[in-house]
């Protein structure tokens, strides 16, 4: 009798298993076609746009994610995991600790500009929701991205400034990912013009800020 409830057991775990593989496969299916969507279409696209353009229906995306902050997240999740593997393996390619910070800078705004649309969506609140901070910030699971972006930045930082400088360690990199949050997405969102400066020379900027400082030779003269 035992053996029998045995094999009954294995076969409702296979099942269970088999279904849950397949929601899992069927949850990233739907989170790259509304990655399609919200690129092509903007990133007010409507669950309803997103779920067309899909080829299912709005209930669909509503059972898998709840509601557009659940994709937005989920979403999140996605590219925003991408863009750490690229911002890891371009920092561990780096000879110093300012290469470090550029080629993750500049890893950070190749990712964003390559789809602005995207970005823009899953760093964007949904209308009337209560915290006055984007999703990154207000979403625990995106915001341990930035979280782990902290960490690495802080780890060649604390090589180059040493143990007598280790208290500036606890605010830095806080301070740093806000400069580049802000002015990377202050530049994504500027027209095209001669005097906006291409990715290259952006991720130079804004790595200069973070080592130097906005104007070097005031400290020089001082």
């Amino acid at each position: 009798m035992e053996s029998g409830n045995s094999v009954r057991d294995l076969a409702v775990d296979g099942r269970a298993a088999r279904w849950q593989s397949h929601r899992e496969e069927r949850r990233r299916e739907l989170i790259k076609a509304a990655r399609r969507a919200v690129h092509a279409l903007g990133s007010e696209a409507s669950m309803e746009d997103i779920a067309g353009a899909a080829g299912t229906s709005k209930s669909v995306y509503y059972r898998y994610f709840g509601d557009k902050a659940g994709l937005q997240q989920a979403m999140g999740e996605v590219v925003l995991g991408q863009m750490q593997r690229r911002m890891k393996e371009a920092a561990q390619l780096a000879q110093t600790p300012r290469e470090g910070l550029y080629a993750m800078v500049s890893a950070y705004l190749q990712m964003a500009e390559s789809s602005p649309n995207v970005y823009a969506f899953i760093t964007r609140l949904m209308p009337g929701e209560a915290s006055s901070q984007d999703a990154i910030a207000a979403s625990g699971a995106l915001g341990n991205f930035f979280e782990q972006i902290t960490d690495m930045i802080a780890t060649p930082m604390r090589q180059y400034l040493g143990a007598e400088k280790e208290a500036l360690i606890e605010y830095w990199p806080t301070a740093a990912i806000g400069l580049v949050r802000n002015a990377g997405e202050m530049w994504l969102g500027s027209p095209a013009s001669d005097s906006k400066p291409n990715q290259a020379t952006m991720a130079g900027h804004i790595t200069d800020w973070l080592c130097l400082g906005i104007a070097p030779e005031l400290k020089a003269a001082n």
